[in-house]
């Protein structure tokens, strides 16, 4: 096993594993902490079949599942990510962090890449430790205990069209939910603190109406998506990548027009922040 770090601040490539097989307890152990160290994880060349891909997945926790999109009829642990060659837009196209109107947002995500573009298609990951890291102490200490409003509004009030533009598509029987998460949250198995609210399914500080919230809310998506605090992956067919969905935001590009990706992406079932 070698790990590569792909960035200086996030981000790694483990070399030497087969993920189709399972992992011996040492070097699951020792993938975890390449986790936890660096916030995403990238595996190259692995040829999985659904099965494989859910019982690897399984390894690390209990397989959740999506409460707005449609998943595979023959695999539901599975949501595939499908850009069709006639389709205008993708999933992801905004730097979020995966289901946090949820109570309890994914633990992480694991997306495997089927089939991908000649050129283009790459995801970008930012890690929001250091992006609570570089906050001035004051603005710490004025985050410290707020709570924001978390909701999945985005998608449910635009059902129809996103499916419209998207081959992967949203359950037309999703409900809305809303949910309260701590700005700051503390990392249950790091104990770091880190920032924990994104564009879409952030709506406003608690207490706070969204006119209110959003001048502050912009300036911490902007202050947590600086280049210096991401890194950038370019996807090949059996390519997958393994993210932490406390720590990390990720954002998937959208720059492959006429060109088929087929991904498909399990979560693995998280806690409630704190």
């Amino acid at each position: 096993m070698e790990i590569r770090k792909l960035t200086g601040t996030i981000g790694a490539e483990i070399f030497g594993v087969n993920v189709a097989k399972p992992l011996p307890k040492d070097v699951l152990a020792q993938v975890r902490q390449c986790l936890l160290d660096n916030c995403v994880i990238f595996f190259r060349e692995q040829e999985l079949t659904m099965e494989e891909h859910i019982a690897f997945v399984r390894q690390f926790g209990e397989i959740s599942s999506s409460p707005v999109y449609k998943t595979l009829d023959s695999h539901p642990q599975i949501m595939p990510v499908i850009k069709e060659p006639t389709d205008l837009n993708i999933i992801g196209d905004t730097w979020h962090t995966d289901e946090t109107y949820q109570d309890t947002p994914p633990m992480g995500s694991v997306l495997y890449a089927r089939q991908v573009p000649s050129v283009g298609g790459d995801t970008l990951w930012c890690n929001l430790y250091r992006a609570y890291d570089t906050l001035s102490d004051s603005m710490k200490q004025m985050l410290e205990g707020m709570r924001a409003v978390h909701t999945n509004e985005f998608l449910t009030g635009n059902t129809a069209a996103r499916n419209a533009t998207r081959s992967t598509k949203l359950l037309e029987t999703a409900s809305v939910s809303h949910v309260l998460h701590p700005v700051v949250r503390t990392h249950e198995e790091t104990g770091r603190k880190l920032l924990f609210v994104n564009r879409p399914f952030t709506y406003a500080f608690e207490g706070m109406s969204r006119e209110e919230s959003l001048p502050l809310l912009n300036f911490l998506y902007e202050h947590s998506s600086k280049p210096e605090n991401t890194c950038r992956f370019r996807w090949q067919k059996g390519s997958m990548a393994f993210w932490d969905n406390r720590c990390t935001m990720h954002y998937a590009i959208n720059d492959y027009p006429g060109q088929r990706r087929e991904m498909h992406r399990i979560t693995v079932q998280g806690c409630k922040p704190r």
